[in-house]
């Protein structure tokens, strides 16, 4: 079995540790100069940041969602590190190569400087679901291996996503849960999400919100 992937917005190649502009284990001063918690944001890929086009492997098909890239620039004018965690069966199913979706990734991290943000990191499962792997989401691998390598909390961090594999990633980390969605599901259809949004640049501001009643008053 491969080992789950990873790249970032550096020239690391498939399976090797990059960085992105926030270091190892960094949080930010505010103007007190008291050091702040720091901020965390876990993205799924498809669905949430861009449009979800199935198994999509050709970088051209990648186009934001609604409200995505001002939700994404307005996360990171906040201070928050965005991390892209998704499940990537398509290729384990044979339908695309890693190197297609490491040109996927690199359009990705092109699209999201563009829009004035930054990712941390973009890490994915390879695997087909049969494959029974410890990364495909809700499954905690990938999950672990980013915040030992960028150096997070993954209790501390918010998840933001459109699938219920998303939400119960979220909840098994102890995170903060963010559905995008059009309204709540119905009682009794999974895991329930902390909150609800339209969007992400609504998701961004409820996160936010979140993390701000969290940390409490200073």
């Amino acid at each position: 079995m491969s080992d789950p992937r990873e790249s970032s917005s550096g020239e690391s190649g498939p399976g090797e540790s990059g960085r992105g502009e926030s270091g190892r284990g960094e949080s930010g001063r505010g103007m007190s100069g008291v050091q702040e918690p720091d901020k965390v944001v876990i993205l799924d890929r498809d669905g949430t940041i861009v449009i979800d086009r199935g198994y999509l492997d050709d970088p051209r098909g990648l186009e934001f969602g609604p409200q995505a890239a001002e939700g994404l620039h307005w996360l990171h004018s906040q201070g928050y590190r965005l991390v892209v965690i998704t499940n990537q069966s398509g290729i384990g199913r044979g339908y695309f190569t890693i190197e297609r979706l490491e040109a996927m990734n690199a359009r990705l991290t092109a699209m999201v400087e563009e829009s004035g943000a930054r990712l941390a990191g973009i890490y994915y499962c390879p695997h087909a679901p049969e494959a029974a792997c410890d990364c495909r989401k809700p499954a905690q691998g990938l999950l672990r291996r980013a915040a030992a390598e960028l150096g997070f909390d993954p209790a501390a961090a918010v998840v933001i996503g459109d699938k219920e594999s998303d939400i119960e990633f979220g909840r098994r980390a102890g995170a903060t849960t963010i559905l995008i969605a059009a309204e709540a599901p119905p009682a009794g259809s999974g895991a329930r999400a902390d909150f609800v949004a339209p969007n992400l640049m609504a998701a961004a501001r409820v996160a936010a919100s979140a993390c701000a009643r969290r940390a409490g008053p200073r």
